[in-house]
């Protein structure tokens, strides 16, 4: 008799999810973890100095709430939220910054004249988020569980990610609000999955809010591994997994990895075209991360800003479009697109009392060698002047060194593989079940797979019940909720 009926490889939050999701199910899971920290993308740490926490990968939430299996993990019962009213805050050169409120008429109201068109571009989907969420959050080639909020987002996604995208707008405000959460995705500008991207996270920031964990994203991780160990899961940490061939006999593996990962962990046991396909799986642009630790908040020139659970610096739609292409065509753009959360005006339990952390990334070509610092604090400098002398020290990490920390960014590629609409229609495979290997009880389970990159859980839980279907005979979903 095994010793497991489960093994996962990868404690990233698919990993996670499909670990839990056995474990629930009653089968013995164990857990394999390269890193000698569980949690992948989404983990914390003090990078800094002593008593500043901060978070490795991802900061801001927006699919905790709306993440199919975060509802039924019950995430929110586990885990204690903190929800700014401002979502994300959008700073322009010598005036206010513009601000994306929960409150989707409050956001309009301060567009002025683009108020009305910007109400249009996103009511329909703000209305219908829940059919929004669920159609983003699987394979695209399933029906859409709600039509008619699947077709409000594809026309409005046809036209923010075309040539078409500035006829909307009258202004540079509105027009530099969606590119600003749409340059999330490290993609051309303007794009069709970039566009669909980003207006999905501006569905969720009107909708429910951007969430940011009271303790740090380790929080997310931490519940759903106590979750694991309460139905008797097993989590190895400080081992690697190098071959299929090393793993204890089990009815089902799941793989929190990236394609070319798996094709090594799968050389011998995979039909040549699937390992061709994995081979050829594509990869995109990686980013440069910096962690500060503060003396005091950002000094923003609009105040405003401090209240926003993300900002996007990057100036207009037209500077964060050339900045986001320029890294496409593997070049270093002087004023770079960054994306920054200032966590501890939510949290303060992150720093010591006064102090604060600010969290930030920028893009850069696959597999750069260069230092961002500099380039972030002068972008950070032009909406905030004085934020140098608020620097009490820095962590900085180049792509390679993001790559170096978590092999499922490869060349520092966060998003696991670059969501083009053709790779996101083949992550990583054109199937139904795209999670399901050739190999009898192998499973794909990480951000390379559908839906794509975000800290949801739902290629793991996508694949755990494809595995419970095909290797154990079972169609429903166990009981996730706290106390079940």
């Amino acid at each position: 008799m095994s010793e497991v009926d489960v093994v996962v490889v990868g404690s990233g939050p698919n990993g996670l999810a499909a670990a839990v999701i056995m474990a629930r199910a009653g089968h013995r899971v164990r857990v394999y973890e390269t890193a000698s920290r569980l949690g992948g993308g989404a983990a914390s740490a003090p990078l800094t100095l002593p008593g500043y926490l901060h978070d490795v990968c991802s900061a801001v939430h927006p699919l905790a709430f709306e993440s199919r299996f975060f509802q039924e993990f019950g995430l929110t019962d586990r885990v204690r939220f903190v929800v700014p009213e401002v979502s994300y805050a959008h700073p322009l050169d010598g005036r206010r910054a513009v601000l994306a409120y929960r409150d989707l008429n409050r956001t309009a109201d301060e567009l002025g004249r683009d108020g009305g068109r910007y109400s249009r571009l996103m009511r329909p989907l703000v209305e219908r988020a829940a059919g929004v969420a669920d159609f983003t959050g699987g394979s695209l080639l399933r029906i859409p569980p709600d039509p008619l909020a699947a077709v409000a987002f594809g026309l409005r996604s046809l036209e923010q990610g075309s040539p078409a995208w500035n006829l909307r707008f009258r202004g540079e405000a509105a027009a530099a609000l969606v590119t600003g959460v749409a340059a999330h995705t490290m993609l051309h500008q303007p794009s069709l999955s970039g566009a669909g991207a980003g207006l999905a996270l501006a569905t969720y920031a009107h909708a429910r809010g951007w969430p940011i964990p009271i303790g740090g994203t380790q929080a997310i991780a931490d519940a759903m591994a106590d979750d694991i160990r309460a139905h008797g899961g097993e989590i190895v940490t400080d081992h690697e997994v190098t071959s299929l061939d090393e793993l204890p006999p089990a009815r089902a593996v799941l793989l929190d990895v990236t394609p070319r990962a798996f094709a090594r962990l799968g050389s011998g046991h995979l039909p040549a075209g699937y390992y061709e396909a994995m081979r050829r799986f594509r990869y995109g642009p990686g980013v440069a991360k910096v962690d500060f630790a503060l003396s005091e908040p950002v000094p923003w020139a609009d105040p405003a800003v401090t209240d926003a659970a993300a900002v996007h610096i990057g100036g207009t739609r037209a500077e964060i479009a050339a900045s986001e292409n320029a890294v496409e065509r593997g070049r270093m753009p002087e004023r770079p697109y960054v994306l920054v959360s200032q966590p501890t005006v939510f949290d303060p339990s992150r720093a010591p009392a006064g102090r604060h952390t600010l969290w930030a990334y920028t893009h850069v070509p696959a597999g750069s060698d260069v230092d961002r610092q500099e380039a972030v604090i002068r972008q950070v400098e032009r909406f905030a002047p004085g934020f140098r002398d608020t620097i009490l020290a820095t962590r900085s990490r180049t792509a390679v060194d993001v790559a170096r920390h978590n092999a499922n960014y490869p060349g520092g590629d966060i998003t696991a593989g670059v969501p083009t609409l053709p790779q996101l229609l083949r992550r990583p495979v054109l199937r139904p079940d795209p999670w399901r290997t050739p190999i009898p009880g192998v499973y794909l389970c990480s951000a390379s797979t559908s839906p794509g990159p975000g800290v949801h859980g739902l290629a793991g839980w996508w694949a755990a019940r494809s595995a419970l279907r095909h290797e154990f005979g079972v169609r429903e979903t166990p009981d996730l909720s706290p106390g079940s």
